[in-house]
């Protein structure tokens, strides 16, 4: 047992700086417990990496990351070959005079890990964490290349047979929801959805983030940020939006949103010029309010 209960969770990850909510350290502590991967699902910014991140830190384990991308291979993502060596061990061979078998070239020798064969041949006391990084990013196919890992901690090689991990791996997949994923892979992982967090708890997150900012700061920022969300924006500011939002204002001086140089750090907020735009004139509304009481 890596946890004793969700409690221990909560605490642990909170001596390394995370705030867990009760949702998301049920899903960690049911996912070590049970030797299952886990998949985060949320909106941008709301901390499904750095929660993977925390926990190989919660768990003094190494953090293996295998970030997604459109075009991910197998080569790039399970295993390849050291084509060069290979080719090497073939003009030596010729220059010797020696034959050499199509087995010899493709052995453990030649074998290069990519994060996840690594993360089963890992031989260290702990096993790692595995964080597959936006999964929502990848094409289709690559799912089906995961299946096999996902369910039996295990990666195939043809020219070698199978590989099984003498330890699962804790393994934590994320997705934006960009697209829908398949049920073959959300079958083989438990599930939890991250939402942003209550208006206490995402104060409490940036008090712990951006400790110089003073506490009329964190309230107003806050909550502006949840009703920003409301907004019909492009790309609506997550906790690390806000987080940036707050370091920046008071770095400006800012002691609170009434200050007029407030609206400068705006743009830690938005990511496209129309939500520049809703958002000053929805920051202009809100500071109004907060001016006149």
């Amino acid at each position: 047992m890596r946890f004793t209960g969700t409690d221990n969770v909560v605490r642990r990850f909170d001596e390394h700086g995370y705030l867990l909510d009760d949702g998301t350290a049920s899903a960690f502590y049911l996912a070590a417990a049970l030797n299952r991967p886990l998949l985060l699902e949320g909106e941008p910014g709301v901390g499904k990496t750095t929660a993977a991140k925390a926990l190989a830190a919660v768990l003094n384990t190494s953090l293996i990351r295998l970030q997604c991308y459109e075009g991910l291979t197998a080569a790039e993502a399970l295993y390849d070959w050291n084509y060069q060596r290979q080719l090497l061990a073939i003009k030596l061979a010729e220059s010797r005079g020696a034959a050499i078998e199509e087995s010899d070239l493709y052995s453990e020798a030649y074998l290069v890990d990519r994060p996840i064969l690594a993360c089963v041949r890992h031989r260290g006391q702990a096993p790692p964490v595995l964080l597959i990084d936006e999964i929502d990013r990848a094409d289709d196919e690559f799912e089906a290349l995961l299946l096999e890992f996902l369910g039996e901690s295990a990666v195939t090689v043809p020219e070698l047979g199978t590989f099984v991990a003498q330890q699962p791996p804790v393994t934590v997949l994320t997705s934006n929801r960009s697209r829908d994923l398949h049920d073959a892979l959300r079958r083989r992982c438990l599930y939890h959805w991250i939402d942003y967090p209550q208006p206490a708890r995402a104060a409490a997150i940036v008090r712990r983030s951006v400790p110089g900012a003073t506490e009329p700061l964190i309230e107003h920022a806050t909550q502006f940020v949840g009703r920003a969300r409301e907004l019909d924006l492009d790309k609506p500011p997550g906790v690390a939006e806000t987080i940036d939002w707050v370091a920046a204002l008071v770095i400006l001086g800012v002691g609170d949103l009434v200050d007029p140089t407030a609206l400068a750090g705006l743009s830690t907020l938005a990511k496209t010029p129309d939500d520049s735009a809703a958002l000053r004139d929805a920051f202009n509304e809100y500071r109004g309010q907060l001016a006149t009481g």
